[in-house]
């Protein structure tokens, strides 16, 4: 198991949360963001690597302090499959993690 974060601090740029390596499958247990400044709107989505795409938040938005917390299921996650997040204002600086078990794949 590993958690991984990032900040957003630059005015709508999406930012990579996680992805799933090459070479194993992911199961996402937390998915955590909090604001730590100013107004912002943020999206967070879901990329497959077969090119589907899911929004998990689109367009939330936060004042300072407010936080958004996913742990009541688990998102399996594919190699190759991405979260990304994107904070819009204008000076953002929102705080995201994921907490992910990496379980690896053996060669076929």
């Amino acid at each position: 198991m590993r958690t991984v974060n990032v900040e957003c601090t630059v005015d709508a740029q999406e930012e990579t949360i996680y992805t799933c390596p090459a070479n194993c499958q992911a199961h996402v247990s937390l998915l955590f963001f909090s604001n730590v400044g100013g107004t912002v709107t943020v999206d967070v989505e879901f990329d497959r690597a077969d090119g589907t795409h899911q929004h998990i938040v689109g367009g939330k938005n936060m004042g300072t302090g407010e936080y958004v917390q996913f742990s009541d299921g688990i998102v399996v996650m594919e190699p190759g499959d991405v979260f990304h997040i994107t904070a819009t204002g204008a000076t953002p600086h929102v705080d995201a993690m994921v907490t992910v078990e990496e379980f690896f794949l053996t060669p076929r």
